[in-house]
């Protein structure tokens, strides 16, 4: 079997400002994988690499799949960063959706069987104020959820200050805790927004609310944020949603500054580079609580990774299976707030290209946050 086509499907997510990148890679046996890159908001960007990773891996044979991962990494002078790993990320998980398919088992299966029979997940739940937000968390508990999730507060106009920030969390989180009782666990997504004294300080009066995670508590580029964190709050921290690459959570895992391991498929380099960290993370019990505000095939690859994967806490699902079947008929499926096992061959998603037409793509307005002042802050 060799490789014939690569091609990047760029459409609208059905919600404002947000779009998907979809990778299909095509073989001359009319197997094909789907695949999806992450990078909100430079979707266009990674389209780019996708066209040169096209002419570089046509002929090449599809199950080769870490000896393709490595061409594409380090195989030219330039080093990859975000951009080129998320493209990395699509096409790796493609490979993989056509060796399931070539030997009729789920990727879950090749991946080393299943540690589980069910993955549980987390809800996103948002509100204006803390009523808004102890409604939408009663909401997604009556749906099946055991897992709620909000982020750190920002005021209308896009003003975020801390001093004023944490406190005003820290209301929304009183709420959804009186709304929901004690058995839903909560997590906070701290969203890199709060510098480390800061994120320190929300941490602290978060803790006798008993929340699940700090999630990206502080900015990823310096590793010494989280230590400073870690050594200043006992509340369990997740991170490396941002990270590209092994090499980027390298001191995360090693320093033991992370609870739960924020990994992105389709950030980091794929099934193939994420069942690598998920190894290397166990060996110092950090658990798999994968990044996941994307697509269909996102939220398949990472159920096939959640359900190999002997320690595992929590996965993000943004939204429900079920939504955009005219461009995905075929999805996971979700109850009582789990995504329940893939049988199918490969990574049980599959496309209509002919309802790619109806989801035009946007380019994307940024959201970006500022002080009172003007300056720029922190996403």
């Amino acid at each position: 079997m060799k490789i014939t086509k690569i091609r990047a499907i760029p459409v609208n997510s059905g919600v404002p400002g947000r779009n998907f990148l979809f990778v299909k890679v095509e073989t001359d046996e009319g197997l094909y994988g789907l695949g999806e890159a992450g990078i909100t908001g430079k979707e266009l960007a990674v389209a780019g690499a996708i066209q040169h990773f096209d002419q570089q891996l046509r002929g090449e044979d599809p199950s080769r799949i870490d000896h393709i991962w490595q061409r594409l990494f380090r195989g030219n002078f330039f080093k990859g960063g975000q951009i080129l790993t998320a493209a990395i990320s699509a096409v790796d998980l493609a490979l993989w959706d056509i060796k399931g398919k070539a030997l009729g088992r789920p990727v879950w299966d090749l991946l080393g069987g299943k540690c589980r029979d069910k993955v549980v997940c987390y809800a996103h739940i948002t509100g204006a104020t803390p009523e808004e937000m102890a409604v939408d968390a009663k909401n997604k508990v009556r749906e099946g959820f055991k897992f709620v999730r909000f982020g750190v507060a920002e005021e209308p106009g896009g003003i975020l200050e801390p001093r004023r920030a944490v406190p005003q969390t820290v209301e929304l989180l009183a709420a959804v805790r009186e709304a929901v009782g004690n058995d839903i666990e909560i997590c906070i997504d701290f969203h890199t927004r709060l510098d480390p004294i800061d994120a320190v300080r929300l941490c602290d009066a978060a803790a006798p609310y008993d929340i699940f995670f700090a999630e990206d508590p502080v900015r990823s580029e310096n590793p010494d944020a989280y230590a400073f964190v870690r050594q200043h709050t006992n509340v369990p921290i997740a991170g490396g949603e941002e990270l590209a690459t092994k090499w980027e959570f390298k001191p995360l895992i090693e320093r033991d500054l992370i609870d739960y391991v924020r990994v992105d498929l389709c950030i980091v380099g794929g099934l193939t580079e994420a069942k690598k960290i998920a190894g290397w993370a166990e060996a110092h019990y950090q658990k798999l609580a994968p990044h996941n505000p994307l697509g269909p095939v996102s939220t398949a690859s990472c159920a096939h990774l959640d359900v190999a994967s002997p320690l595992f806490g929590v996965q993000e699902l943004h939204r429900k299976p079920g939504y955009m079947t005219d461009l995905f008929p075929q999805q996971l499926r979700f109850e009582d707030g789990y995504l329940l096992l893939p049988e199918e061959p490969g990574l049980g998603v599959d496309v209509n290209e002919e309802a790619v037409a109806d989801y035009p793509y946007h380019m994307p307005t940024p959201h970006e946050l500022r002080m009172d002042d003007g300056s720029v802050t922190n996403w």
